[in-house]
């Protein structure tokens, strides 16, 4: 059998827990991957084309932008026809807010420090919320901090970021409303960090994670994996999104990354491969990218170890599901600790490729198919 879900890092920190469509976040729910469109909202069919590339990927929420009437006038449709839970996300005109929550969006983004007279208008905001059932999230960015929190702290420091959002989600408490959930993002993951350990010690809303403008896919990967890692090893963080440089669906691979690294999802197949050196005996790099190529998207959670050379290979190769410790031109193929073959090099992968449907067949899952076989009753 595949190996048992690894122990979380950390007791997750007790927060409220609230309903974004039919995902719930916050309380004891797992942490849900969000990304965000980068089509035209106003484009309805690119828009959901694209969430369905990026549910297919994995996303649970995705977010839209709506900087236009045009895009405001799209939501009704979106929102009816995605398969997963839309975020409207408003900056600049608060009329926009209505309109999402009218087009039944499964929850609203607001930025105040972008949202003119914000403030004045968190009654009305609340009221059509709580009609409609649909939660607010106080989104606050370091590029976006109101002039005031600015010019009190000189700079967007983790203080500025959390007194903004409690700030804004004291308004609403005022209206009975609390289906709230916040945000404070940084592009400096240290602040980012501070600011967020702040707030989860000063409130029980759900906290959205995120490292804003995280940068091109290596850095932002990077920065996105030590913020979000030091904080969800301290259970703090409800839901998350990586902000990178690069397709969206790109962003929920290193977001379910992630969490799987950490022991927060279920993992689905890992490839332990060494990082070769003067001991290595085969193309490791070669070896293990055929191997990750071949078995994407495989419906049983696999580690699969693909080492290069006799000295840690047996060892990681006999740990794993399924491995191979490579030398002297061959491969010894090890399922469930035990070695079952020794092939030539240039038949390592599609071997490895027989076991993992074998396994998958024992299991009863059918791996083309990423289902349980049917079963006659008795």
């Amino acid at each position: 059998m595949p190996r048992t879900r690894p122990r979380a890092v950390a007791e997750r920190r007790q927060s409220r827990q609230i309903q974004v469509g039919s995902v719930p976040v916050g309380g004891d729910a797992p942490i849900s991957v969000q990304s965000m469109t980068t089509t035209l909202t106003s484009d309805v069919n690119a828009t959901l084309q694209q969430i369905a590339e990026l549910t297919a990927s994995g996303c649970q929420i995705v977010r839209v932008a709506v900087p236009s009437q045009d895009d405001a006038d799209a939501l009704p449709a979106i929102a009816r026809k995605s398969q997963i839970p839309v975020i409207a996300d408003i900056h600049f005109q608060p009329r926009y807010v209505f309109a999402a929550i009218e087009a039944g969006c499964a929850a609203v983004r607001v930025n105040p420090g972008n949202i003119k007279k914000f403030d004045d208008q968190v009654k009305e905001i609340a009221r059509a919320a709580k009609d409609h059932g649909t939660p607010i999230r106080i989104g606050v960015n370091a590029g976006s901090l109101d002039k005031r929190l600015l010019q009190k702290h000189g700079k967007a420091t983790p203080e500025a970021l959390v007194e903004s959002a409690l700030w804004e989600a004291s308004l609403f408490e005022e209206h009975d409303f609390r289906d709230i959930k916040i945000s404070v993002k940084h592009n400096d993951p240290v602040v980012m960090i501070e600011a967020y350990r702040q707030l989860a010690a000063q409130c029980d809303y759900p906290l959205h994670l995120g490292v804003t403008e995280a940068g091109p896919a290596f850095q932002g990967t990077i920065k996105s994996a030590v913020a979000f890692g030091a904080l969800l090893s301290d259970g703090v963080g409800d839901t998350i999104r990586v902000s990178l440089s690069a397709p969206p669906v790109e962003e929920v691979k290193v977001g379910t990354q992630i969490l799987e690294s950490l022991g927060l999802r279920e993992r689905g197949l890992e490839v332990v491969s060494c990082p070769s050196c003067g001991r290595a005996q085969v193309d490791v790099y070669k070896l293990a990218d055929e191997v990750t190529a071949a078995l994407e998207g495989f419906p049983v959670p696999l580690r699969v170890a693909v080492m290069g050379c006799v000295v840690n290979g047996p060892g990681e190769a006999r740990e794993a599901d399924l491995g191979v410790a490579s030398g002297n031109g061959k491969g010894q193929i090890f399922v469930k600790g035990q070695v079952v073959k020794t092939v030539p090099e240039s038949q390592i992968v599609e071997t490895l490729i027989e076991e993992a449907m074998r396994i998958a067949e024992e299991l009863g899952i059918d791996p083309l198919e990423g289902s349980a076989s049917d079963t006659p009753t008795a």
